[in-house]
């Protein structure tokens, strides 16, 4: 059975949200048209506590610093905000269960599956393999942050593996995280590739 996995497609991380990804109004239609494809969809969402430690304001930096090997971000995906929610138009209905990441105030977390510090799983894995879910398909954004991350982790796992190009976004470099996931087992394709796809 082949299952959906709906990256972190936030109000946050829509343009002209606290963290907007370019373009990434431009796959909620793809989504959705992909969504009936499949036979099991399920969604991850940033869902950060206030003061997160992947805030520049937490530290009193600026965006785009590091702080002790920390990549400090805008605040975003705040738990239960606007910006936190899944973006408007994408459709809900057959999203069958929901994960969340980077809720731990002191560690932050790009992958779906385990924080940075892999002390923390998001559960995932774990209701994959409960469900006997082994064939996932990735969608969503950033591809060259919590996508990459995601599958790269999905593959170390042993799952089988699809990232469908045409229905992610990247905030700066698309090329190098598709080429990065294909050399470790990923197949990247396009949503066309997809049977039953219009």
């Amino acid at each position: 059975m082949k299952t959906l996995i709906i990256t972190d497609v936030q109000h946050d991380f829509m343009p002209g949200g606290a963290l907007g990804v370019p373009h990434a109004n431009e796959i909620i239609p793809v989504i959705n048209a992909l969504i009936p494809c499949f036979d099991h969809v399920i969604a991850t969402m940033d869902w950060h506590p206030l003061n997160h430690v992947s805030f520049a304001t937490t530290h009193g930096k600026k965006v785009g610093e590091q702080f002790e090997g920390q990549t400090l971000w805008p605040e975003h995906c705040v738990q239960e905000t606007h910006g936190a929610n899944l973006a408007k138009g994408l459709h809900q209905e057959k999203i069958e269960a929901t994960f969340h990441k980077g809720t731990d105030l002191l560690v932050d977390s790009y992958s779906v599956f385990f924080d940075q510090s892999r002390h923390r799983a998001t559960g995932l894995e774990e209701y994959l393999r409960a469900h006997e879910l082994n064939n996932l398909f990735f969608v969503g954004v950033a591809t060259d942050y919590c996508v990459l991350y995601s599958v790269l982790d999905a593959l170390n796992l042993g799952f089988q593996v699809t990232v469908i190009r045409d229905a992610c976004r990247a905030i700066s470099d698309e090329e190098q995280a598709l080429d990065q996931m294909k050399a470790k087992g990923a197949k990247i394709i396009f949503a066309k590739d997809i049977p039953y796809v219009q």
